[in-house]
């Protein structure tokens, strides 16, 4: 789930050939998915210690809306000043093809999720759409958006601009408008495919699509701004206050239930199909990290190396780590339930840590 190839790096920027806060924020992404991953994976929230909840499980919740807004701004960092260049075909092929690799990857990753718990049929059922998975679905949105969002590339880049800042709002508008009016010729799955639906945990291909349209936005600023330390801190500094007013926001709306909210946004509540406080709060605390990684910087990925290692690589950062819980921890250790929760965080926690240095070594291959 990295971004399907090197970033190019805007003129003055340091690097090598893409741009390391990239990278960064992706993988504050991924290591928030992994803690959540490695623990739900474990235990049933009945297990949870309350002072886990909130906040650590409240703000893992940060993680998908930060995840598919980083697609985007790769995609407008790398891809979208292309698409006017002679070989643009061979790039959006490309994408295409870094498409079907995470169409594979998810499809393996269905069946590691799911042999140890599942019989054959419920397996085959998932494998050819009729349910979905719950831990490996985003890999799942990642693989169909990569075989329709390059078409439309080109005439992104040739939209005006109004329409462009317009759009994330205007695609939400009509998702939320198919939800509640459209019937999807009785198919819940291809509902569930495009816009969600309650009975499915997936990632509705419009349903997040504004995300991915506000990472293009801001991947388009930021290829522009990153070169130059006082553009790049306004741009972080715009970020950080988008963030403080849905954060706002959701604790406005909230009033005197603010801890319930939380406590029911740790336990997914309003995450398919997306609500308004859960998408409040996720999507906020997501501009605060961008914000972070944003004026950060460079620097800032080089001092925090394991995380912006996972985020150069994050289909095999997932491959990895659901490996690891699905058939080491649960399958061959036996630790399916049976664990305290303090013993499932530093599992979780030392699985990032592990996942880093499998990145780092599976590079260290590559380059050899």
């Amino acid at each position: 789930m990295s971004h399907p190839v090197a970033t190019p790096a805007p003129s003055g920027s340091p690097g090598h050939g893409r741009i390391e806060a990239i990278d960064f924020a992706r993988g504050l992404a991924v290591c928030l998915m992994i803690l959540s991953h490695g623990v739900n994976g474990l235990l049933q929230f009945e297990d949870f210690s309350d002072w886990g909840m909130v906040p650590v499980h409240a703000i893992t919740k940060f993680s998908s809306s930060l995840f598919i807004m980083v697609f985007g701004i790769a995609l407008a960092v790398a891809f979208v000043p292309k698409t006017g260049a002679p070989d643009w075909p061979r790039r959006r092929n490309r994408l295409l093809w870094r498409g079907l690799v995470v169409l594979f990857w998810y499809k393996v990753l269905t069946v590691v999720e799911m042999y140890a718990q599942h019989d054959r049929e419920a397996v085959v059922d998932t494998l050819l759409y009729r349910d979905f998975p719950s831990y490996a679905e985003i890999l799942g949105f990642y693989a169909i958006a990569l075989l329709w969002i390059p078409w439309l590339l080109p005439l992104w880049a040739r939209t005006p601009a109004p329409l462009r800042w317009a759009s994330p709002v205007l695609l939400a508008l009509a998702s939320g408008w198919l939800l509640k009016h459209f019937g999807f010729w009785g198919i819940p799955q291809l509902q569930a495919l495009l816009v969600e639906h309650p009975d499915y945990y997936t990632w509705g291909q419009l349903a997040r699509g504004p995300l991915v349209l506000l990472g293009l936005l801001i991947g388009g600023v930021l290829l522009r701004s990153y070169g130059r330390t006082r553009t790049r801190m306004a741009l972080a500094g715009v970020l950080a206050l988008a963030a403080a007013a849905l954060l706002a926001a959701f604790a406005a709306l909230a009033g005197d239930g603010l801890d319930a909210q939380l406590q029911a946004i740790a336990r997914n509540a309003g995450k398919h199909p997306p609500e308004l406080m859960f998408m409040l709060f996720s999507l906020g605390g997501a501009l605060g990290l961008l914000a972070l990684a944003v004026a950060g910087g460079e620097l800032l990925a080089r001092v925090l190396r394991p995380v912006t290692l996972i985020g150069s690589d994050a289909l095999m950062a997932f491959v990895f780590h659901l490996a690891v819980i699905f058939i080491l921890f649960r399958d061959v250790m036996g630790y399916l339930h049976t664990v305290p929760y303090t013993f499932a965080l530093a599992l979780s926690i030392g699985l990032i840590l592990g996942t880093a240095a499998w990145i780092g070594l599976l590079q260290r291959i590559q380059r050899k």
